[in-house]
């Protein structure tokens, strides 16, 4: 019967009273240990090996990380021609807004740079923060124009 349901021997463990007695088992310090850092609430000692001398010291330091890097969201010159071919973007104005509205790239970075892998088939104005060397010079050939967005 449904009121006859019950969980099996030990399914359910009944957990210790804490500070309820010497003779509970955890009586007194609860099981909180004895006095000193430790034994206060909110102590975290992350990476502390009890004064061994911690792994994160023990490990050798190893490279640099520059905090001037500028980093850039990379579109090749194939990638706009293709663009403009599908007629999702106007070659008179291939503005990193433009570019980002269209959903040709995406991410947190907001600096766009133009590398020079592919053909322009006619001429575009670029806006963009920066552009590659073999761009350029593809841009030159195209009679194409850059204009650099701060």
């Amino acid at each position: 019967m449904l009121n006859q349901i019950r969980d099996n021997k030990g399914a359910r463990y009944k957990s210790k009273r804490a500070g309820r007695g010497i003779g509970s088992g955890k009586g007194k310090t609860c099981g909180r240990g004895g006095k000193g850092q430790t034994a206060r609430s909110g102590v975290a000692l992350n990476g502390f090996e009890g004064g061994q001398m911690p792994l994160y010291r023990r490990l050798p330091k190893r490279g640099f990380k520059n905090y001037t890097r500028k980093e850039y969201e990379v579109l090749n010159l194939s990638d706009i021609q293709e663009l403009i071919e599908a007629k999702r973007l106007d070659a008179a104005d291939v503005s990193v807004g433009a570019l980002r509205s269209i959903g040709a790239f995406k991410g947190i970075v907001s600096s766009l740079k133009i590398l020079g892998e592919g053909e322009l088939k006619q001429k575009t104005v670029f806006k963009v923060h920066a552009i590659s060397k073999s761009a350029a010079e593809k841009l030159k050939t195209s009679s194409s124009t850059f204009e650099q967005v701060k």
